[in-house]
This record gives C-alpha cells, sequence and structure tokens, in this order.
C-alpha cells in the first residue's frame, strides 16, 4: 500500500468535492449488497471481543441463510483459533490480510482491528475487490481519512460504517421529532455523556488508553455522539473548539502495576479487576499473550496513557445550530442527558440518571448488558422524551419502549438492513457510509486539535469536502 506520506493530499481534495457530495445522495448497504450472490462471503480481520461478538457470533447465530465466514485474520493465531470456537464456524485463518484475500476471495471484509490501523485495510480490502465494513471510527487522522476516500472513488467499491447507535428505538424516535420539527426550527443542542467506573475505566487498560492507537477517546467513543448529531442536526459541522485533560487515570496515582493479575496493591485498588474470573477473557487474551504481547488487564494508572479523561467540545453547524458536549470518564453513574434547543420549544431526553426512575442500577453490569444481543422490547419498561413548547406549561411527554441489550436495539436493526434486506425502507437515512463516517471522525480530530494548539478549529482545515449547511 502506498504510505499516506506520499500522498498528494492536495491532488485528492481537488476531486474530493464531488465524489463525497454524490456519496451523501446513495445507499452505501445497497451498494454492498449488490456486489454479490447468493451468500455474502464475509471475511474479518481483527478478533477481539468486538470482532467476535457483534460482527462474528450474532451474525453467524442469526444470518446464516444470507452469509457466510470464509476467513479470519488476526496478528494473534491463538486468538484466531479461539474465535472459531467462539463464533461457531469452521473456516480458514491468516494472519497474513492478503493471503486471506486472495485465497479466500470473499464478498465483504469485516474491520475490527485497532482503530489507528482501518485504514489500511479499509483501503487494501476496497484494491483487492472487496466491499468493506467498518467499525467506528473509521480511522483516526485527517489524512487516513483522505486516503479511504481517494480509494473508495477510485476502486468504485464501498464502506459501510458501523454506526449502531442511529439504530436504536430512542434514538430514531428522537430523530421523526426533529425531522418533523415538532418545536421549530432549531438552535441549539445540549448533549453530556457519563461512563461510569466500570466502563469509563476499562477503556484505560486496554489500548484505548494509548493515542496512537485509538487517537483518543475524542475518535474511539465520542465518533458514535458526533455521528449522532451530524445525523439529528443534518447539516455539517464547520468548527470547533474543545477542552480536555487528563487528570484520573494513568499518572495521577500515588501507585501502579505492571497489570492486575501481577499487582501488588489489588488490596488498595478500588479499580481492580481480576480477568480470570471471565472464562472467555481468559481464552481470548490471557491465554494469547505469548504470541503478541497484548495485555488486556493492563495497569489504568501506567504513564503510558496519553489520552483525556474529561472532554468538552463545542461546535457550530453550516446552519448555525451549536453544540455544547462532554465526556466524563468516571462517573458515579452510567447514562447521557439530552435538549434540543428550538425557536418554539425544547425536547428533552435522558438514559440512566438515577433520579429519573425508582429502580435500583447495577453499574458494573451496565455496559455487559448495551453490548448484548439480547435486545428485548420490555412493554412495562419505556423511555421518555419530553417535548416542551413556549407559552405552553403542559410538556407531552413521549414513551418509548426500553431496549437495553444491543445498544438500544440499534444492533439488530443494523444487522437486519445489512445482511437481511439492504432494500428495506430507510425513511430517516440511518445506513451511513464514507462521507458519515468522515464527518464524525473530523469534529473528533479537530477537537483534539483544538485542545492541543489552543484554539478553535475550522473543519475546512482538515478536509475540502463540501460543507453543507442542509443535507439534501
Amino acid at each position: 500500500m502506498e504510505k499516506l506520506s506520499q500522498v498528494n493530499r492536495r491532488q485528492f481534495l481537488a476531486t474530493a468535492g464531488a465524489v463525497t457530495a454524490g456519496a451523501l445522495l446513495a445507499n452505501p448497504v445497497q451498494a454492498v449488497a449488490a456486489s454479490v450472490n447468493g451468500k455474502m462471503k464475509l471475511a474479518m480481520v481483527g478478533t477481539g471481543v468486538r470482532g467476535t461478538s457483534f460482527w462474528g457470533r450474532a451474525i453467524v447465530e442469526n444470518y446464516s441463510d444470507q452469509t457466510e465466514f470464509v476467513g479470519l485474520c488476526d496478528i494473534n493465531p491463538g486468538r484466531l483459533e479461539y474465535a472459531k470456537e467462539y463464533m461457531g464456524i469452521n473456516c480458514p485463518v491468516f494472519t497474513n490480510f492478503e493471503e486471506m484475500i486472495n485465497t479466500t476471495k470473499p464478498d465483504v471484509v469485516i474491520v475490527t482491528t485497532v482503530d489507528s490501523t482501518h485504514h489500511e485495510f479499509i483501503i487494501k480490502a476496497m484494491e483487492m475487490g472487496c466491499n468493506v465494513i467498518t467499525e467506528k471510527p473509521m480511522t483516526t487522522d485527517e489524512d487516513k481519512c483522505s486516503a479511504i476516500l481517494e480509494a473508495e472513488k477510485r476502486t468504485g467499491k464501498n464502506v459501510i460504517v458501523g454506526f449502531n447507535y442511529r439504530w436504536g428505538i430512542l434514538f430514531s424516535k428522537i430523530k421523526e421529532l426533529l425531522a418533523k420539527r415538532e418545536v421549530g426550527k432549531l438552535t441549539s443542542v445540549d448533549f453530556h455523556w457519563y461512563l461510569n467506573t466500570y466502563h469509563g475505566a476499562d477503556y484505560f487498560r486496554r489500548w484505548h488508553g494509548e493515542r496512537d492507537k485509538g487517537g483518543t477517546l475524542l475518535l474511539h467513543k465520542a465518533t458514535h455522539h458526533f455521528d449522532l448529531l451530524n445525523w439529528w442536526i443534518d447539516s455539517d459541522p464547520v468548527e470547533v473548539s474543545a477542552f480536555g485533560a487528563l487528570e484520573h487515570y494513568g499518572k495521577n496515582n500515588s501507585f501502579r502495576g505492571a497489570n492486575c493479575r501481577s499487582c501488588a496493591y489489588t488490596s488498595q485498588c478500588k479499580f481492580y479487576w481480576d480477568i480470570t474470573k471471565s472464562e472467555r477473557m481468559v481464552k481470548l487474551y490471557t491465554s494469547n499473550e505469548k504470541y503478541d504481547g497484548y495485555i488486556r488487564d493492563n495497569c489504568l494508572w501506567r504513564n503510558r496513557i496519553d489520552i483525556y479523561d474529561k472532554m468538552a467540545v463545542q461546535i457550530k453547524y453550516a446552519n448555525n445550530v451549536q453544540v455544547s458536549y462532554s465526556l466524563t470518564t468516571y462517573s458515579p453513574y452510567e447514562g447521557w442527558r439530552l435538549a434540543f434547543n428550538s425557536m418554539d420549544g425544547r425536547i428533552d431526553s435522558w438514559e440512566g440518571i438515577p433520579w429519573r426512575r425508582n429502580e435500583l442500577v447495577n453499574q458494573a453490569q451496565l455496559n455487559a448488558q448495551e453490548m448484548s444481543q439480547d435486545a428485548k422490547e420490555k412493554t412495562e419498561e419505556y423511555d421518555e422524551i419530553m417535548v416542551m413548547k413556549n407559552w405552553n406549561p403542559d410538556p407531552q411527554l413521549v414513551k418509548v419502549p426500553r431496549v437495553r441489550g444491543g445498544h438500544g436495539g440499534g444492533d439488530v436493526r443494523l444487522h437486519d438492513k445489512i445482511f437481511k434486506d439492504p432494500n428495506m425502507a430507510d425513511p430517516y437515512r440511518h445506513a451511513a457510509g464514507t462521507r458519515d463516517g468522515a464527518m464524525s471522525i473530523l469534529i473528533g480530530i479537530a477537537a483534539r486539535k483544538s485542545i492541543e494548539e489552543g484554539r478553535s478549529v475550522k473543519i475546512s482545515e482538515l478536509t475540502d469536502i463540501p460543507l453543507m449547511a442542509v443535507r439534501p
């Protein structure tokens, strides 16, 4: 693959505008599905938790009539063998990506590797004739983003970005209310996300805690939230200003160990995690450390951590909507608060706020529940959206069936669209392609640059994609 430093970025950007503007109108799911006959032949690169579960076992169990895994690739041969067992498949495994593509000739490649390497496999897969499904974030900097867009144009292949949050029942209902202008013209948004001391801390144990691998949580985690904002607001971001710091994890502790298993401070550390209690974690990671040296239960106080654990971002959109966003990684509870301010009223919603509902919440189990594929609606439980119009003291309370598993029910709906019925109706444009992937990460990249350089950053500094005040 041509090195990014050798790519003439300006030469690419001179033609990128027409490409990406046109791509906005296309359905990336239909484009991927249209290239295959019979069962969709899938290959996957990256066999960690996310790959083997959401993009692996869930597909095998629910879509075997439509799909077939023909190959798995990873740098860790031990993890590959366990991935086959866990997913319930029997296909060839490879430690060389190009060998896998040449041997198995898949229709679609699923990319679930370390974030900073996504571009390598996305681009190479398209160059070798495959369509691509990639985990978010699409990539971690503006040059890699440009290279992906250029490769998509050059090869004629297509990329789906796995934004499952869009498909959630609650978030989809919010989109519907906004599209119908229930409270008039949108002017500003307040969006605040809280990761608790179980889920939030876990990012700092893993490779995500090092910015050269994950690009900071402004990319790995917040890209979900930035994509939701772009989708809800239906306009492009134009300017970003941000603050961030590392004040809790990493070097901000008086003691640290090599990892939790070998730590001398287990009785003192409230964040101690015994990985050996999880059979799956042992089989996937600890039993295979000898192959690649990856430690899953790293110390979250280690000095190598160099990402932010608190972030605040201001975003201005091309249609003049303003956003105030924050991400906290050590909250006592997990959840979010969201408000849309409009000319004629306001829409509020929330999840996981303890004083909003009379039930006990096990914070240690929340993320596991969200990641599960047990996405059954509970008719006796519901989430709330409050719609309140100016001069009207009585708010309208919109009740939405509560689904906690599978990212609010979004996982199965995303999978259905890709693997079961690519032509299903999609009036609110849930399906996400490379332009959506680019717009979400460009906010995170701009926020990171703003923090590092102490200034506001215009999106046009990072790309020449034409920025639209109103998307078609």
